[in-house]
């Protein structure tokens, strides 16, 4: 039987590093009828040179060279030009295994899926971690997909996807993919996958969910720094996606809860990226008992950075330590970050665990009352209960850039 073409979308921007790792590992996938699309994004490196040297290695490749606009607009620019049956993408700074497009396929056609849905494995340095969908491996279709609709965005507890967000592990058809892709608004800027692959999902009559996690993540030195500067930028391109996803969402079946979700997702990541800061308020994602008391922060990613940011502005509590399984990595960042059994050594009156899936929140509560911790001690995330007020707020742009401008 003949394969049909699947087309490889590639935003590339200013990762002249590693590109050439990425599309090596397209050019040699066991799957042969593709037609790769570089999207050179305008940046100033030599991607632009490397995009062209292999354009005339493999007549497979497709080069776009464009003015800067953005991953939005990168992954438009090549969805335009694509000609697939199928779509698929892969960020310039990751790689993928050899074989991970032709189970794509496979999974694909052996269930008549209109898209499939993989997991990916983390690359941090010299550490690797896998991930899959927490919703699992499986055939979605009639009630069952109307189940995975209304838990693809925020499932079980707050706050955890059933589906990643990503649109780079998974495989389109293309007449689910078109309208979600092009008409995202070209304005946003955190989020952008969230706003393709849940309206996608949507479009879809079967789904498949795979546990194939040979996607390559690469989480670079830069991405694990988080922005410094102050959080009413990321405000303002939290606005344009929650304007964004709610337009689509009021034009969902309410029964699907697709809202709701909506709110939980950028909620989240406002807590996340703000580290629970509101502008003229005293509001803290944790029971405030911590204030004026000496308390270890768990975790260094998004969430952590802000948060101990934030403490250092404010001045209501001091932090004594910082502690993380990737402690080693992070103080090739520059961060102050020690080993987690480290805690066992400590004197604190609290520890803060900075994540918003209260899951995993749990695990780690569990882990630390193993290595002595006292359980009483340990504060998570509380779920917020109006959560559309409180993300109004998390919103409100003018009130957070004038806040930030008298600090």
């Amino acid at each position: 039987m003949d394969q049909p073409l699947i087309s490889v979308i590639v935003p590339i921007y200013m990762i002249d590093r590693y590109v050439g790792l990425c599309i090596e590992s397209i050019i040699n996938q066991t799957y042969k009828n593709l037609e790769i699309i570089l999207v050179d994004d305008g940046g100033k490196d030599r991607c632009a040179e490397i995009c062209d040297l292999y354009s005339s290695k493999d007549p497979r490749i497709k080069v776009i060279h464009k003015t800067n606009g953005g991953l939005v607009s990168a992954r438009k620019s090549g969805l335009k030009e694509s000609k697939g049956e199928y779509i698929t993408y892969v960020d310039g700074d990751d790689w993928i295994g050899p074989d991970l497009i032709g189970e794509l396929y496979k999974a694909a056609v052996d269930n008549d899926a209109d898209m499939v849905c993989a997991g990916f494995t983390r690359e941090l340095f010299s550490k690797s971690a896998t991930f899959t969908n927490y919703l699992p491996s499986g055939i979605y279709e009639g009630e069952k997909l109307k189940d995975l609709w209304k838990s693809m965005a925020s499932f079980g507890t707050y706050y955890r996807p059933g589906i990643s967000t990503y649109v780079w592990n998974k495989l389109f058809k293309r007449g689910i993919l078109t309208e979600p892709q092009l008409g995202v608004d070209d304005r946003i800027g955190i989020g952008e996958d969230a706003a393709v692959t849940y309206p996608a999902l949507l479009n879809c009559s079967r789904v498949a969910v795979i546990d194939n996690t040979s996607y390559h993540y690469r989480q670079r030195e830069d991405s694990m720094l988080k922005q410094s500067s102050g959080y009413s930028n990321e405000a303002q391109k939290l606005k344009y996606l929650f304007d964004y996803l709610t337009k689509w969402s009021d034009r969902t079946d309410r029964e699907l809860g697709i809202k709701k979700q909506v709110i939980d997702y950028i909620l989240s990541i406002a807590i996340m990226r703000s580290g629970g800061r509101l502008p003229h308020e005293d509001y803290s994602p944790f029971d405030p008992s911590y204030y004026g008391k000496d308390v270890v922060v768990y975790s260094a990613g998004t969430f952590g950075q802000q948060l101990v940011k934030r403490f250092g502005e404010l001045n209501h509590c001091r932090v004594v330590s910082w502690i993380d399984d990737d402690y080693w990595e992070y103080r090739r960042c520059c961060l102050d970050v020690d080993p987690v059994e480290s805690i066992s050594d400590l004197s604190y009156d609290y520890i803060l665990i900075a994540t918003v899936d209260s899951l995993v929140a749990g695990k780690i509560k569990d882990r630390l009352t193993g290595l002595g911790a006292d359980g009483a001690k340990i504060l998570t995330v509380a779920v917020p209960e109006d959560r559309e007020d409180l993300l109004n707020r998390f919103l409100d742009v003018d009130a957070i850039a004038a806040e930030e401008k008298n600090r």
